[in-house]
């Protein structure tokens, strides 16, 4: 799959996406929800490193609050543009927010953070997936930098609604897979 097709593929999905009825997708965001805080993954996990939703993808502000509340280290990326890094840092209250330049809140302090290889639960973002593991993301590949020397990790986990899997995505070199999936109608483990 080439690029621009890659390019097609995200703009089509997320055109899709953005569309959902609000009724409809916080029922959505709710099966998402409860199913993982109902997989071992998630009650074993000591820390989580989240995303912080944004625009139509699935609430995640409700499982970072859950996750919280039952008393685990929350850590929510930080991404840095000029080397295109990104960092996991800990979350302990949305006050601690300021939007970045793209619009997404983040951190204002980064000084609290955790090495990628002490993460027990990593959930990451994306538009697209399959079931083999691979995913489309935004383009700026800031995961795939993120999580490659932790790749062999069974950690990583995907939230999505059933109208962002696709039969098949062509993996390129650089792509990280991850090994988990959780949409609005099933949980799978990824067979690799």
């Amino acid at each position: 799959m080439r690029k621009e097709n890659k390019k097609d593929l995200r703009n089509k999905i997320l055109s899709i996406r953005d569309l959902l009825n609000i009724e409809e997708k916080d029922i959505m965001d709710n099966k998402i929800l409860n199913e993982l805080i109902s997989t071992d993954l998630y009650k074993k996990a000591k820390s989580i490193f989240i995303y912080l939703s944004f625009g139509s993808e699935i609430d995640t502000n409700k499982i970072i609050n859950k996750a919280l509340e039952d008393k685990k280290e929350v850590y929510i990326p930080k991404i840095y543009k000029f080397d295109k890094s990104m960092k996991a840092i800990r979350l302990n209250s949305f006050k601690d927010l300021k939007k970045n330049t793209m619009g997404i809140l983040e951190p204002i302090d980064d000084s609290n953070f955790i090495e990628k290889e002490n993460i027990d639960l990593i959930i990451v973002p994306g538009v697209v997936f399959d079931f083999k593991g691979n995913r489309i993301g935004y383009g700026g590949g800031y995961y795939d930098r993120y999580l490659e020397p932790i790749k062999e990790f069974k950690n990583k986990m995907v939230l999505a609604y059933d109208l962002q899997i696709v039969d098949f995505i062509e993996q390129e070199d650089h792509d990280v897979t991850f090994d988990y999936i959780i949409t609005n109608t099933k949980f799978r483990k990824i067979n690799k």
